[in-house]
């Protein structure tokens, strides 16, 4: 969009005659306000004057001052005779938006009869305030239709704005939930950023959303997007089956999409007992019996030997073999770790050594440590002369956290089995609690090489503590490596 001299001179004379009279008009009064704003230099030879915060407070006022308007803006609410008047200004209009512009061609034209819904008409106000100053409050139940009316008037920097603060604020609680309504309006739209911070925020705070109003209100592509993920945190595959039990019979979705959901469920990851009792008690299986039995039979097979057998006839690192990321004591623990800019900290916990009933006994004790202040390889010196004693006369802040996680017990007991460990980092936002960043690696969030990068534990203001503590949890994942391959 051009400044207001290139508008200038793309206007014909008969144009100019008629707005600048107006544009001198609020100059000149912005100067005679603003001129004890003036900042001098040392040396008192050249003056700064500033007025633009009093050429903003001016503009603003012409909202009310309808003396000066050229233009009268009435907005009808659809589906209604509700009208709503505006008494505003063709420069600012068309300074602004391209579509204003066009329908301002007409210089003749002193109303303008726009039609809008009802939810956009009720802060039609709040737009055109912006147009005046560049400024806009915004509230979380009407950012979709903001956005709506920033694209309708193409106006590109509200636009971006907008589409910004939903991507910053997805955790801010309402509630019904606004997550799975953004993202559905982020696809009408066609912003993928969005479409993906949606998801992302929707599978790292699953167990917290399948339990919300807005859980009944997602979408069929929605739901079977999110179910092909491994990073879904949530108790376990059990509280995922009834979440989507539950949405089935609330949304009766069609049978082709049913067969797909239910299919995405990793029945292996469930204990045979549960199985027995689905398969006995859920009419959702009973009614799509023959779409999944295919699965439960190879879940059953999974569940009667260990995995390392099994691989031998089947893949096991498929997705249905491959834990989410399950909140469950059996597959890690949460460690909250107080001042945790301090010292080291330590922490040990078990876990089950793989998802097979067979295994069920087999526990794997880990120990953890934390650091707050470990230096990164590449600022350390290459030649092995260089002491550890240097390494710690570097200043902390030259550092970063890490965690290593080892197992306390002897590796020969889980030959075949490796395993990936997650990281969930939780944080407090407007009262809620939610993860926001889900870091994985064998061995240390060294691999990981962002692990709290922008974290300042020093501060306890920091958002990533809680109550100056940092709250973490940690989850173990079996990863099967065959020894010996059965050739069919």
């Amino acid at each position: 969009m051009g400044t207001v001299e290139t508008m200038f001179f793309r206007r014909r004379p008969s144009e100019m005659r008629c707005l600048l009279p107006f544009a001198t008009l609020i100059l000149l009064s912005a100067i005679a306000e603003g001129a004890q704003k003036i900042d001098l230099n040392n040396d008192n030879a050249i003056a700064t004057i500033n007025h633009s915060s009093v050429l903003i407070d001016h503009l603003q006022g012409l909202l009310h001052n309808s003396n000066s308007s050229d233009i009268m803006l009435k907005v009808y609410t659809a589906n209604s005779d509700e009208v709503k008047v505006f008494h505003t200004h063709h420069l600012l209009l068309v300074l602004q938006s391209d579509v204003f512009e066009d329908l301002l061609l007409n210089q003749s034209i002193t109303t303008l009869v726009l039609r809008e819904t009802a939810e956009c008409a009720v802060i039609f106000e709040k737009l055109l305030r912006y147009l005046y100053s560049g400024e806009i409050t915004i509230l979380l139940n009407q950012v979709v239709s903001l956005h709506k009316l920033a694209s309708k008037y193409h106006i590109a920097a509200l636009q971006h704005g907008i589409i910004e603060y939903m991507t910053q604020h997805l955790a801010t609680a309402l509630p019904q939930g606004h997550v799975v309504r953004w993202y559905h309006y982020s696809v009408r739209i066609g912003n993928e950023e969005l479409q993906e911070r949606c998801k992302q925020f929707l599978a790292w705070n699953m167990s917290s959303v399948i339990h919300s109003p807005e859980w009944q209100t997602v979408s069929d592509d929605l739901m079977i997007a999110l179910l092909q993920r491994s990073d879904l945190v949530v108790e376990n595959e059990l509280e995922i089956y009834y979440a989507i039990e539950e949405w089935i019979k609330k949304n009766q979705p069609d049978v082709t999409v049913t067969d797909t959901v239910l299919k995405s469920i990793r029945y292996a990851m469930i204990s045979p007992q549960h199985l027995f009792h689905m398969q006995k008690q859920s009419p959702i299986i009973n009614e799509h019996y023959s779409s999944v039995h295919d699965l439960l039979f190879l879940a059953f097979q999974f569940h009667s030997t260990t995995p390392l057998v099994f691989a031998k006839y089947f893949d096991v690192n498929c997705s249905l073999f491959i834990p989410r990321n399950y909140l469950s004591s059996s597959w890690g623990s949460p460690w909250v770790i107080n001042n945790p800019a301090r010292d080291d900290r330590s922490n040990s916990f078990q876990t089950q050594l793989t998802a097979s009933n067979s295994d069920s006994s087999k526990r794997v004790t880990w120990n953890a440590l934390f650091s707050p202040r470990w230096q990164p390889i590449n600022s350390r010196h290459s030649h092995s002369s260089y002491s550890y004693g240097a390494l710690q006369t570097r200043s902390p802040e030259d550092g970063r956290p890490r965690i290593i996680i080892n197992p306390a017990t002897n590796s020969v007991g889980f030959a075949g089995v490796s395993f990936q460990k997650t990281i969930l980092v939780k944080v407090k936002q407007d009262g809620r609690s939610y993860v926001k960043h889900v870091y994985n690696f064998h061995q240390s969030t060294q691999e990981t090489g962002d692990f709290l990068f922008q974290a300042d534990l020093q501060k306890r203001s920091s958002e990533y503590l809680i109550d100056n503590s940092l709250h973490l949890h940690i989850i173990i994942k079996p990863i099967y490596q065959p020894l010996i391959k059965v050739i069919n």
